[in-house]
């Protein structure tokens, strides 16, 4: 199975360093095969055949306690998840000089009427759609400041979620549709 581990909250603000060719190297001495990186931000596609998306979670946060000495949640998915989850992120959406296009990953423990409660959407800025697992922000440019999404920051929400842009998602999913096609 194709899974991508997103990592929270390393190399921001120059916390949590991890160098992506020894993360790379950690994944391998667990056993994950396959291993590929995307841009510093802690996002690593592997195959797995052994563990559950929890034990590779688990598996994976203690294999970076031990290496690097960081605590750090890790996020998986796998190649299903991702499928589900472009099928609903519209293709207009983007993240450029115009707009603003988040994907916000959830912890598994989060259920929709918990993170319903808990956003500030402001319905003539903001567009979200909700999918199992994440949570899919727009904003115009001009508007971000004015923008509900900013309001989550620091919040308990925001410590259980990780967030990436739509340009890095659909390249993860890229990535991943390259890794299955080799893999065949």
């Amino acid at each position: 199975m194709i899974y991508v581990a997103l990592l929270r909250g390393i190399n921001v603000g120059g916390k949590n360093k991890i160098d992506m060719k020894l993360l790379k190297e950690t994944f391998g001495r667990l056993g994950m095969g396959s291993v590929t990186t995307y841009i510093n931000s802690g996002n690593v596609i592997f195959i797995d055949e052994r563990y559950t998306k929890p034990e590779i979670s688990f598996l994976l946060e203690k294999g970076i306690y031990e290496d690097f000495n960081i605590e750090i949640k890790v996020l998986v998915r796998s190649m299903n998840d991702f499928e589900s989850m472009m099928g609903i992120l519209p293709a207009s959406w983007k993240n450029d000089g115009a707009m603003k296009g988040d994907v916000l990953f959830l912890w598994d423990e989060l259920d929709q009427e918990t993170v319903d409660s808990m956003l500030v959407i402001r319905h003539n800025i903001d567009t979200v759609l909700f999918a199992p697992g994440v949570i899919f922000w727009s904003v115009d440019k001009e508007n971000v400041t004015k923008s509900g999404l900013t309001k989550i920051v620091g919040t308990a929400l925001y410590k259980k979620m990780t967030v990436r842009n739509v340009n890095t998602t659909r390249r993860i999913y890229e990535i991943m549709q390259e890794l299955s096609r080799s893999s065949q």
